[in-house]
């Protein structure tokens, strides 16, 4: 199954399920065309934090230069990251480079801390796409990347979360900018598989209902220009869609 979080015409924000074939979300007997002006797709649940992990594919920390971590390379973004399928990101001004980077995000279902691998899908609602928007500028001048990664709508989350059984173990992970593909990985890449990474986070902080953890991207991050429209597939979930602006 798919779910998406959606304000309907009325104004009211509904839980309803979500076709990826037809892009269509529906609740309470009505249906709905993703593109509809009249509604507003939002992100797909309501993280009170959003869980990152660093260099978590080999290809891309060859290709930034670093080493492959030894456990899992670990940081926050916070609520006022997300930005939702659809919506037109708009990016810190005067940065040297905003990157993007093409995630499969783990959205958690119920309150945890302490799980062991062996049961760590027993707390997960099901993945969803993200784009890790990184601006690489103050990443690189900073420990905490506060500036780097948690500015306003850093997190491009959605379209939908689709349960765990949608999402093949060897999932594609792409990234299109105006069309042409960017990244194409795959969730078999894994450094540290998503039982490892609940397993380590948990052991350090309590992840709540709706929580995200976003594993990582492929090889392939490259610097967005103003004007540019972005798709993040995730294979067995469906394509994010946002637009940029940099000022």
């Amino acid at each position: 199954m798919h779910y998406a979080r959606f304000r309907d015409p009325a104004g009211s924000v509904r839980n309803g399920t979500f076709d990826p074939d037809a892009e269509t979300v529906s609740f309470g007997g009505a249906s709905y065309e993703v593109e509809d002006s009249d509604i507003d797709v939002l992100p797909p649940c309501e993280p009170s934090k959003i869980v990152c992990v660093g260099r978590n594919y080999a290809d891309h920390a060859e290709e930034m230069g670093s080493d492959v971590p030894d456990r899992p390379l670990l940081f926050l973004k916070p609520p006022n990251a997300l930005a939702a399928h659809g919506d037109t990101v708009t990016a810190p001004a005067d940065k040297e480079r905003i990157d993007w980077e093409a995630e499969l995000a783990v959205v958690i279902d119920n309150q945890c801390r302490n799980v062991d691998a062996a049961d760590a899908m027993d707390v997960v609602a099901g993945f969803t796409c993200m784009n890790d928007l990184s601006n690489r500028e103050d990443q690189r001048q900073e420990q905490n990347w506060v500036r780097g990664k948690a500015f306003d709508n850093a997190a491009p989350l959605g379209p939908c979360v689709a349960t765990p059984e949608e999402v093949p173990d060897d999932a594609a992970v792409r990234l299109r900018v105006n069309g042409e593909t960017k990244q194409d990985g795959s969730r078999a890449q894994f450094i540290f598989d998503v039982p490892t990474l609940i397993e380590e986070i948990t052991a350090y902080l309590t992840l709540e209902p709706g929580d995200v953890i976003a594993t990582g991207t492929p090889e392939g991050v490259g610097a967005l220009a103003d004007g540019d429209s972005v798709e993040i597939e995730v294979e067995g979930v469906g394509t994010l869609e946002h637009d940029v602006v940099v000022p």
